[in-house]
């Protein structure tokens, strides 16, 4: 199967059936994140216990890309100390620039097929959308 192939599949899955998207009314903390350029935002909603993301969700509206995204990041994070998310997060926002190793990749499991957005510049502000939103939950949270 080709990664393109794999990428779309992927895509496509979280956006049919996203196990994050919902409401998350014991959220300790939320944040809007907004991409003005094509209009996708999101409101990333954490639940942060004694330095780890216990549970995580979001609501909002935009492209395939930045919904999946959205959800691919949650399913990494849900159960990760804060530290360990901001690195992901790191990772994540280097590959999608192009300088993150294939070790460091293999880290993000699923949402490494998302560096094909690498290829596409109008697409990356929607890829990035979410995990901007969390790196900036976390920086408040400390």
């Amino acid at each position: 199967m080709s990664s393109r192939t794999f990428y779309h599949e992927i895509l496509t899955d979280h956006n049919l059936h996203p196990a994050h998207k919902h409401d998350l009314k014991e959220a300790s903390h939320v944040l809007e994140g907004v991409n003005p350029s094509c209009g996708d935002a999101i409101w990333l909603k954490l639940v942060l216990e004694e330095g780890r993301i216990r549970d995580g969700a979001f609501v909002g509206d935009g492209c395939a890309i930045s919904q999946a995204s959205a959800d691919m990041m949650l399913d990494l994070v849900i159960g990760k100390t804060r530290e360990e998310a901001d690195r992901l997060a790191d990772v994540f926002l280097r590959m999608i620039q192009g300088e993150a190793s294939e070790e460091e990749m293999e880290q993000l499991q699923e949402a490494s097929v998302l560096r094909e957005v690498s290829h596409m510049p109008a697409r990356v502000k929607c890829a990035v959308l979410g995990w901007h939103t969390l790196k900036e939950i976390l920086n408040k949270a400390r």
